[in-house]
């Protein structure tokens, strides 16, 4: 059996990985068109959101942990308890090499994907039985979508930071472009990762302006930045609405796809690592990997993740319908004042029905007549409709 993974990001890796642990006659290869496996991202993740099978399997790859976090509104702070990690494109490259090196095949431009083969951009065919896509989200009319755009800067400091945990969310900043908050982890004690991030109506990310705003942002806490180690920026999809189905109806059935590419991340979140973890169990368990029957079953496994999480598609709706953009972060203040128990199942998606009634009730955020406009969901994107 051969497979050609067709982009090494990390659902592609996890799969990847997974297979290589549990299936070593499966033959396979990761096509990636950049210079190394993982791009430049740092995957982050709570602990609650993996069983012990996938904690146990993701452990490797985690390069930074941390005990506890931190949110900021301006209506109060919190601390929370769980444990939280990170996964980076380093760390994620690292354990490829020594594992699979002889199965990666870097700066490999994929212009065709086909069922059972692909074509490089230079012309090269390759043959296979079967074609995994992975190249990250594809625009689509039956998807509707809002977005989580960011621009973080790795920052090395002229002194420590102090900080002993991560702050997830610090929304005391000036709301523009939709919900604004600022993301900051501890990688050492005088390097901190400060991503500013927006929950915007459009993808369109001002690098200049951001790189700004960061800056004020260290300089409002009193950090001296020495110099930046490097940056990394991205444009997630936030999912309000969509016709699963047809939206995989769209392109090649035999080809099978992964992570963003089928939809699986956290519909609110934009947290892809635990459906990464998730989607690489489901697949080393397939009796059949052939080409026609791997594409079935992924595609069964990702309409499946998206059918049941249609509550945080409606919870969008109202923060991105419903709201008014510059007072979008009430809603998340009001949510992080619920139970930290609750607050750790939605982001593990598991709420129960009791979680989903106690997020509802209660005085709304939004105007009732907005938010009663925002319950059937949408299955076109909104330019589309």
């Amino acid at each position: 059996m051969d497979i050609l993974f067709v982009g090494a990001g990390l659902a592609n890796c996890l799969i990847a990985a997974r297979l290589f642990e549990r299936r070593p006659q499966v033959r396979f290869t990761l096509l990636e068109a950049g210079e190394s496996v993982g791009g430049n991202h740092t995957w982050s993740f709570h602990a609650s959101d993996l069983d012990a099978a996938g904690s146990t399997f993701i452990a490797p790859f985690r390069a930074l942990g941390w005990i506890g976090h931190e949110v900021h509104f301006p209506a109060f702070s919190r601390s929370l308890s769980g444990h939280y990690g990170a996964v980076t494109s380093e760390q994620l490259a690292t354990v490829l090499a020594e594992r699979v090196c002889a199965r990666i095949r870097t700066q490999a431009e994929v212009v065709e994907v086909a069922p059972f083969h692909v074509t490089l951009a230079d012309g090269t065919r390759i043959a296979a039985d079967a074609v995994v896509d992975g190249r990250g989200a594809a625009p689509s009319p039956h998807l509707d979508l809002g977005y989580q755009k960011f621009l973080g800067q790795e920052v090395r400091l002229t002194r420590p930071h102090g900080l002993k945990r991560p702050i997830l969310m610090d929304a005391r900043v000036p709301q523009v472009d939709g919900y604004r908050f600022v993301y900051v982890l501890p990688l050492d004690a005088e390097t901190l990762l400060v991503e500013d991030t927006y929950y915007a109506d459009g993808p369109e990310l001002p690098r200049a302006a951001v790189r700004a705003r960061i800056g004020a942002y260290l300089e409002a806490q009193g950090f001296v930045p020495d110099y930046v180690v490097r940056e990394e920026a991205g444009v997630l999809p936030i999912a309000l609405g969509g016709d699963i189905r047809a939206y995989f109806a769209d392109g090649h059935p035999h080809v099978a796809r992964s992570g963003l590419r089928a939809a699986l991340f956290h519909p609110t979140t934009g947290y892809a690592l635990p459906d990464a973890v998730a989607l690489a169990e489901h697949v080393s368990t397939l009796p059949d990997l052939s080409g026609p029957a791997l594409a079935a079953a992924m595609r069964r496994h990702a309409i499946a993740a998206w059918e049941r999480r249609g509550f945080f598609r409606l919870l969008n709706r109202m923060l991105f319908r419903a709201a008014d953009p510059e007072r979008r972060y009430i809603i998340l203040q009001r949510f992080y004042g619920l139970s930290e128990d609750l607050v750790a199942r939605f982001y593990a998606d598991r709420l129960s029905f009791a979680d989903k009634a106690r997020i509802l009730t209660g005085r709304p955020p939004v105007s009732i007549l907005r938010a009663a406009r925002c319950l059937p969901e949408t299955k076109r994107a909104a330019t589309t409709a």
